[in-house]
């Protein structure tokens, strides 16, 4: 019996592995792919197209960019590709593009789920461990635990929006937090956007691009620390990594 518990306490340490592994591996397999799209596809004129396209908008563009974006947060598309077309897009000028995007769809969901399907959602966080750790932290600090999660990537941003709906953090403390949470990850993504669409239409010379990799690393770094400096503290509310799992297959 003993030597069962003893292995059975080394389980979630050997799933986290696991899980960075094939985090690691659909990482690399992405960009194995993208690499191999670049060469058989004609990607830098098809970027440079759409680049003319929406500089021909004008301000409409960014505009119209931020109302898809929004509604697609709503119905829970992965908003990383269009963070990285707003990169394409806009360039840097893209970023409070994203970010007003996203804190719109954001605002949209959590009425949605405080609304229109609260049920549902409650439902939800009633088959997942890490949503009741949550909800528990949310009522002890508010607005606090909505910027660690939106610093954090344990929970899909656009799950988050739904659930933070049921809880009992206000509407405008909810918003500001949101608007200024995913700043450091949307920055990240837009300058990758921005640097890939540049090389493509060969615009940046070599200080150029190397000025652009710099703070391209540079922002990426302290998105990871940022990033683990929230997980620390999600912690300490019993909100971590081993219950996560659950609540993303939801």
């Amino acid at each position: 019996m003993e030597l069962d518990m003893g292995a059975n306490e080394g389980l979630p340490g050997r799933l986290n592995a696991t899980q960075r592994l094939l985090r690691a591996l659909v990482a690399v397999a992405v960009i194995a792919g993208l690499v191999v799209a670049w060469w058989l596809l004609p990607l830098a004129s098809w970027i440079e197209a759409f680049r003319d396209w929406v500089a021909q908008q004008g301000v409409w563009g960014h505009v119209l960019f931020a109302v898809v974006y929004a509604v697609a947060t709503v119905a829970l598309a992965p908003g990383a590709l269009l963070t990285l077309a707003a990169g394409v897009a806009f360039g840097l000028q893209g970023f409070f593009t994203v970010v007003i995007g996203a804190t719109l769809g954001a605002g949209l969901a959590f009425l949605v789920g405080r609304y229109f399907a609260r049920a549902w959602v409650e439902r939800q966080i009633a088959k997942s461990r890490i949503f009741q750790a949550i909800d528990k932290a949310v009522e002890e600090d508010g607005w606090k635990i909505v910027g660690l999660m939106r610093l954090s990537p344990l929970v899909p941003f656009n799950l988050q929006n739904y659930f933070f709906g049921v809880t009992k953090v206000g509407f405008w403390p909810y918003l500001i937090t949101t608007f200024f949470g995913i700043m450091p990850g949307a920055l990240l993504y837009v300058w990758i956007g921005s640097l890939g669409a540049s090389a493509s239409a060969g615009e940046a010379g070599i200080y150029k691009t190397i000025a652009y990799g710099v703070g391209l690393a540079a922002t990426a770094l302290v998105t990871i620390i940022v990033s683990r400096k929230a997980r620390e503290k999600l912690r300490q509310f019993g909100v971590d990594e081993q219950n996560a799992a659950d609540a993303k297959k939801k």
